[in-house]
C-alpha cells in the first residue's frame, strides 16, 4: 500500500501469511531490517519465532529464498510447516533423486517455489551452487549460525564455505539466526559469513523458569543421577560426554523402570531417527545422549536436563539446558560435577594440526599457480578428508595464504610461503586451543561459584541480571550475594587493553575482581587490586 512503512508491511504480511496477530520482542526489528535489504544477525531464544523472522521478509522480497539448515529432519519439519501455511517450499538432500532435484530447481527458477532448504554439505556441490545462482536467490538464511564459529559449541567446518557461496550466488541479503551466541561467537559469525554492516538483534538469554543447580560429587554420579531422575517430572534428557556412558546410564535408568534410550553420533541413522521420533511422540521418558542429541529437539514439555559430566563450555551447557521448559512451565537443570571430569574436556581441546600437514597443503595450492586447484583434486593430492581439509584451509586462509572458494582454492598473491603459512596457521590453532581452555575455566567457575548461578551465566553472554535470581541452588541456600554498585574504572562492558592479551571487554564486575573477555586471550579473571596497582589494563575509548 502506498506510503506504508516497511514495519507496517511486515506486520501485515505476518498476519496474512502466518496468522501472527502479535510479534514477539525482536521479531519486527529483524524482519524490517531484512525486508529493507540489510544483512541481519538475530540471536533469539528457541520458541521466540526465529522462523517468522525470515519467512515474512522473504514474502516481501522478489526472488526465492535459500535456507541453510544442518539437519534433514529439521528441514523437513520447516517445509511441512510452510506447506500448512499455504507457502511453496521444498528441500534437497543426498537422498533426493536426480529427477526430483531437477524438478525442484526448475520450480525455484520459475517462481513456483519460494523456499528451498538444504544443508551446508549440499552447497559444497558446484552443480547445486550453479542451479541456485540461476534461480536468482534474493535472501540466504543461515540457520543455527553458531555452527560457523570455531568459538562456538557446535563448530561445523562445512559452514565455513557459506561466505564464499553467498558471493557465488550474487551476494543476496543474508539472515544469520541462532538461539545462543556469546559476544565472540557473534563477532565470528559476522566475519565468516561476510555480513555487511549487519543489524544485530540480540534478545534476552534469561530462562527464569529453569531452576539451575550443581551437585558436587566425590565419586561416580550414576546412582545419584538415577535417583534424581526418578524424582523428576518427565520427560527429560541426560547428557554425558562419551558414547559408552550413554548405554551405561540408559541401562541403569531402564532398570529403575523408566522408558529410556541411548543416543549418539555412532548409531545408524535409522536408529537415531527412531529414538528422536519416540521421544518427540512421548514414547520415551528419558534420552541419554552425547551432545549429538541437540538441534531439532523442539519438544516443549521437557521437564529436566541433567548433565552427568561437566561440558566443555558455558555455550554448549546453556544451549543444552535451553531444551528444558520451552512451554514456559517450571523445569530443572542439574549439573553433576566432579573436578576430575575437567581432564576429559581438556583432552577434547588438546589437538592442534602439525606444521608438516599444513605446509604440504599450502604447497599443494601454491604449486598449481594463480589458478589454484579444485577441491576434489586437492583432496586427492593431500589425502585429507573433506571435513579436515575445510578446517585446515580455513586456518591457512586466516594466515593470509589461500582463498578457499566453493569450487577452487587459490593462493593469495604475495602471500607467505608454505612454511611461513604453516607456522602462522599452527600459531592460530594454538591460540584457539588456549581460548577453548579459558572457556572451560569459565565452566569450572560456574560449577564452583557460591554466587547466583543465573547471574554468572548471563554475564558470560554479556547480560547483567542485576540481583540474585531466586531460582538457583545458591540463591535458595542463601550464599548468593546482592551485588554492590561498583564505582571507579572498568565498569561492565568497558573496553580495555592488556599488554599480552590485547583488546577486550569487561563482562563481569565484582567488588574485588573483573572478568574480561579478550579477543586473543579468551576469558580471564583479574583481581581488581592487582589491576590497579600494576596498571594491567587500560580503558579504551
Amino acid at each position: 500500500m502506498a506510503g506504508e512503512s516497511t514495519a507496517e508491511r511486515c506486520r501485515r504480511a505476518a498476519r496474512r501469511a502466518l496468522g501472527l496477530t502479535e510479534l514477539r520482542p525482536g521479531q519486527l526489528e529483524a524482519m524490517t531490517a531484512l525486508a529493507d535489504g540489510r544483512d541481519t544477525l538475530a540471536v533469539m531464544p528457541t520458541g521466540s519465532g526465529k522462523s517468522a523472522v525470515y519467512q515474512v521478509p522473504a514474502l516481501l522480497r522478489p526472488g526465492p529464498t535459500l535456507v541453510v539448515s544442518p539437519l534433514i529432519a529439521l528441514q523437513r519439519d520447516q517445509v511441512e510447516a510452510l506447506h500448512r501455511n499455504g507457502e511453496a517450499a521444498a528441500s534437497v538432500d543426498a537422498g533426493t533423486s536426480a529427477r526430483a532435484r531437477g524438478e525442484t530447481f526448475e520450480a525455484l527458477r520459475t517462481g513456483e517455489t519460494e523456499f528451498l532448504f538444504c544443508s551446508p554439505e549440499q552447497l559444497a556441490r558446484p552443480d547445486v551452487v550453479d542451479e541456485l545462482a540461476a534461480a536468482g536467490i534474493s535472501l540466504m538464511v543461515v540457520d543455527e549460525a553458531h555452527c560457523v564459529s570455531s568459538w562456538g559449541h557446535d563448530f561445523r567446518p562445512d559452514y565455513l564455505r557459506l561466505g564464499a557461496v553467498a558471493e557465488a550466488l550474487g551476494r543476496p541479503v543474508i539472515a544469520a539466526l541462532t538461539a545462543t551466541a556469546a559476544p565472540p561467537v557473534r563477532e565470528e559469525i559476522v566475519a565468516r559469513l561476510h555480513l555487511r554492516d549487519p543489524a544485530q538483534v540480540v534478545r534476552g538469554f534469561d530462562r527464569p523458569n529453569i531452576a539451575l543447580s550443581v551437585r558436587r560429587m566425590l565419586g561416580d554420579p550414576a546412582e545419584a543421577l538415577v535417583a534424581s531422575v526418578r524424582e523428576q517430572p518427565l520427560p527429560g534428557i541426560v547428557y554425558t560426554a562419551t558414547r559408552r556412558r550413554t548405554a551405561e546410564l540408559a541401562g541403569l535408568l531402564a532398570d529403575a523402570g523408566l522408558r529410556t534410550a541411548a543416543y549418539h553420533g555412532g548409531l545408524r541413522r535409522a536408529d537415531r531417527d527412531a529414538v528422536h521420533g519416540a521421544f518427540m511422540a512421548g514414547e520415551l521418558d528419558v534420552v541419554v545422549s552425547t551432545n549429538a542429541f541437540g538441534m531439532g529437539i523442539d519438544k516443549p514439555d521437557v521437564r529436566f536436563v541433567h548433565h552427568a559430566e561437566i561440558p566443555g563450555s558455558l555455550d554448549s551447557y546453556y544451549q543444552e539446558v535451553g531444551r528444558a521448559g520451552r512451554d514456559g512451565e517450571p523445569a530443572e537443570a542439574t549439573l553433576f560435577y566432579r573436578p576430575e571430569d575437567l581432564g576429559l574436556q581438556r583432552y577434547f581441546t588438546g589437538a592442534v594440526p602439525d606444521e608438516e600437514t599444513l605446509a604440504r597443503l599450502a604447497e599443494a595450492v601454491m604449486g598449481c599457480g594463480d589458478g589454484g586447484i579444485d577441491r576434489r583434486g586437492l583432496r586427492e593430492r593431500t589425502e585429507l578428508s573433506p571435513r579436515r581439509l575445510t578446517t585446515l584451509l580455513d586456518l591457512l586462509r586466516r594466515a593470509g595464504a589461500v582463498r578457499p572458494g566453493p569450487r577452487r582454492v587459490t593462493p593469495v598473491p604475495g602471500g607467505p610461503d608454505p612454511e611461513q603459512a604453516a607456522g602462522a596457521a599452527r600459531e592460530l590453532a594454538e591460540r584457539h586451543r588456549e581460548i577453548e581452555r579459558t572457556r572451560l575455566e569459565m565452566m569450572r567457575r560456574y560449577a564452583e561459584t557460591g554466587d547466583c548461578r543465573r547471574r554468572f551465566l548471563l554475564g558470560y553472554f554479556g547480560e547483567d541480571l542485576g540481583g540474585p535470581c531466586g531460582n538457583c541452588d545458591t540463591c535458595l541456600a542463601g550464599t548468593a550475594r546482592t551485588p554492590v554498585e561498583a564505582g571507579g574504572p572498568f565498569a561492565m562492558h568497558a573496553r580495555v587493553e592488556h599488554d599480552t592479551w590485547g583488546p577486550g571487554q569487561v563482562i563481569r564486575r565484582d567488588e574485588d575482581r573483573l572478568t574480561v573477555l579478550f579477543e586473543t586471550g579468551g576469558y580471564r579473571e583479574l583481581l581488581l587490586d592487582a589491576v590497579l596497582d600494576q596498571q594491567l589494563l587500560r580503558e579504551r575509548g
